[in-house]
């Protein structure tokens, strides 16, 4: 039996309140390693953003992009509220992802 692939938005933080980044990918625990490295060169790696701070998980991919074009249109206020409503700690979900 094959395993459906799921989507994901994310939002990736350089610590609480700082420099934030909203993206979209297809394994998160990769992306998220990635980024957490500085694997890929970019704003991620410029700025120091390597918190996986937020993400929903779609059934398809242009689920997932409509979503993150909603996201990166809204303000910073309202990021940072929809993070703070689901990880008030600004904890690093990286660490506990067991996809």
């Amino acid at each position: 039996m094959r395993r459906q692939r799921r989507y994901y938005v994310y939002i990736m933080a350089s610590g609480p309140h700082g420099t934030l980044y909203v993206g979209v990918t297809s394994d998160i625990g990769r992306r998220a390693y990635e980024h957490r490295e500085g694997l890929i060169e970019g704003f991620t790696k410029k700025y120091g953003v390597k918190r996986l701070v937020y993400f929903e998980e779609f059934p398809t991919a242009i689920d997932a992009i409509r979503r993150e074009k909603r996201i990166k249109k809204y303000f910073r206020a309202w990021k940072i509220n929809l993070i703070l409503a689901a990880n008030p700690e600004w904890e690093d979900l990286a660490e506990k992802l067991r996809l």
